[in-house]
């Protein structure tokens, strides 16, 4: 670049050693003779100064150190787009070498390639070019006028991001001789857009993806341009301090996945504006710090009339610390899928396991949550558990397992929107459920026996309580208090007939089968009755343990037994009965 540049480099994108800037000022900066040029670097802490002299202003910075002086003859001040494609993609004329592979050197080692060149060969013909990669190629402008369009006029889809194009203007240009192109990315260019609409000359006929991220541009220039994307489907506008100002009108109506990540302006009242948007299915809301979020056209367990077709909402590294913001969330009718991470509500004290449970409660007809399936089993242990997690605070709200004396006050229904759906879904929670569990401390673990001989009333009733563990760590099974019993009795076990009453001791699945088996198929001559009460965590619920005690049940040889399922409780048998008929 030679020391005769004029005004027009004002506002031009350039390329410093590697690092992007804006020219800003182009003259004399006394006592140092020569042209110099002022630019504001991308990077602040690149640069010396706010634009500043030995106190004389040449231009302003947004940052107090953004800013420096260069010579000309430093700058790169980019190329055009066909000649980046050339240079990208466009084998060097030479001479052939009797069709061998050339050598490819990774690190310092060669390495063998096979069919590399024909897919290189391909690439150059540049008339077959669908898909061009140009990222951090220093493009600025379009070039020749028709000269795109005559070299490769099928592209569809370009990246064009971190390069050097400095206004909306030559996007368009570029555009224009792209009749074909589908996918634009022009992320990290510090574009100038238009204040008055474009012509709808330049628009972009097929165009249905469009990244914008790192831009600078506004809400105001986003609806400025949007004329010209008539059929776009996915808009990219991340890290722009964007503030929606006002409501689209005719403009991305056709739009289903808008991203809007890491713009702090953005609050709940902004994304009412775009909340009629008809087609919008994916909405992501990543780093914008909403905390807050509440439908006005929707009451309690009701559906609003906002975002009809939005199914797939993304609210990661947010502020949201209150489970109302969830409640909401179950107001959208179209809602399956939601990802929410890295907030207070999910990095609480609760634990992960918890909060995702809740979630899929609070939200009914979520099928994703942070983009893992939510599997029926899943969804009914979740309902469960939060049915029961907030069965006290309900009936302290007026709840009551009569449906008739079911009337919860308006602060729970408020705080529980889903939970009189989940009771008459379920079965509203019975007492038992509600139960505080004891600590674990050795009186709790106590396993009481009632022992009475079933052939003589008179006897009176001996009552036995036993550890839950025997030596050694080893449970407690049937054969264990049998020998006990009858040790304890005097018995003999072979002519004994004893009925002994369990509660409250935590069988897991495969003690259950040997104290089926134990007591009701090695001994035909014991009549052994047993009620057993399950604590929630032990036993989890499946018909696979109901299955289990009916396969013991039919090998019982010469024996009629029946088995009753009393209750299914939270993911577990809660209470099993074992009677000989």
């Amino acid at each position: 670049m030679n020391d005769t540049l004029t005004l027009d480099v004002i506002g031009r994108r350039v390329e410093v050693n590697g690092e992007h800037a804006t020219v800003r000022f182009s003259g004399v900066v006394p006592p140092v003779a020569g042209l110099w040029l002022g630019v504001e670097w991308d990077n602040p802490a690149r640069g010396k100064h706010d634009g500043s002299h030995e106190g004389i202003v040449y231009f302003k910075c947004r940052h107090p150190t953004g800013g420096s002086f260069v010579r000309p003859n430093k700058v790169n001040f980019g190329v055009d787009f066909l000649t980046a494609v050339n240079n990208r993609y466009v084998l060097e004329d030479g001479p052939e070498e009797d069709g061998k592979e050339q050598p490819v050197t990774i690190g310092n080692k060669p390495v063998e390639t096979i069919g590399f060149d024909s897919v290189i060969k391909q690439q150059s013909q540049l008339s077959k070019l669908q898909e061009v990669s140009l990222r951090n190629c220093v493009v600025s402008c379009a070039g020749d006028k028709g000269a795109i369009a005559k070299a490769c006029p099928n592209i569809r889809r370009v990246d064009l991001s971190r390069n050097l194009l400095s206004s909306w203007d030559e996007v368009l240009s570029i555009a224009d001789q792209l009749k074909h192109l589908e996918v634009l990315n022009l992320s990290e260019n510090k574009l100038h857009f238009p204040s008055v609409s474009p012509s709808l000359a330049g628009t972009f006929p097929a165009l249905k993806v469009l990244v914008l991220n790192r831009t600078g541009i506004t809400w105001a220039e986003v609806l400025r341009c949007a004329p010209g994307w008539p059929v776009l489907e996915e808009l990219y506008l991340k890290s722009n301090d964007i503030s929606i100002s006002e409501r689209p009108a005719d403009v991305l109506q056709t739009v289903k996945l808008l991203d809007l990540s890491s713009n702090p302006l953005i609050d709940e009242n902004q994304l009412f504006l775009i909340a009629h948007l008809p087609r919008l299915e994916q909405l992501i809301l990543s780093d914008v710090g909403i905390s807050s979020l509440h439908f006005p056209d929707a009451g309690t367990g009701c559906k609003t009339s906002m975002f009809p077709s939005l199914q797939y909402l993304v609210v990661n590294d947010n502020q949201i610390s209150q489970w109302s913001f969830i409640n909401e969330l179950d107001k959208l009718q179209s809602l399956r899928a939601l990802s929410c991470v890295r907030n207070p509500l999910t990095e609480g004290g609760s634990g992960p396991q918890t909060t995702r449970q809740f979630i899929i409660a609070k939200i009914g007809q979520l099928k994703t949550l942070n983009k893992c399936e939510i599997l029926p089993e899943e969804r009914r242990g979740a309902e469960l558990d939060y049915r029961k997690a907030f069965g006290n605070e309900w009936k302290k709200a007026g709840g009551h397992q009569d449906p008739d004396k079911n009337r919860p006050n308006e602060e729970f229904l408020a705080a529980h929107p889903r939970y009189q759906s989940l009771c008459l879904k379920y079965g509203a929670p019975e007492d038992g459920e509600l139960k505080t569990r004891q600590p674990f401390l050795l009186k709790n673990q106590l396993l009481t026996l009632k022992i009475k001989y079933p052939n003589q009333v008179d006897q009176k009733v001996t009552e036995k309580q036993l550890p839950v563990l025997l030596r050694c760590g080893a449970p407690w099974n049937t054969h264990h208090v049998h020998a006990l019993i009858c040790i304890h009795l005097q018995m003999d076990p072979a002519e004994s007939s004893i009925e002994i009453i369990c509660n409250n001791y935590c069988f897991k699945q495969y003690r259950i089968g040997v104290l089926c088996s134990r007591n009701l198929a090695a001994r035909q001559q014991i009549t052994t009755v047993l009620a057993i009460d399950f604590y929630a965590t032990c036993c989890p619920c499946s018909t696979t343990n109901i299955t289990v005690l009916q396969n013991v049940i039919r090998k019982c040889k010469g024996l009629q037994h029946r088995l009753l399922p009393i209750r299914m409780g939270i993911r577990n048998v809660s209470s099993l009965l074992l009677w000989r008929s």
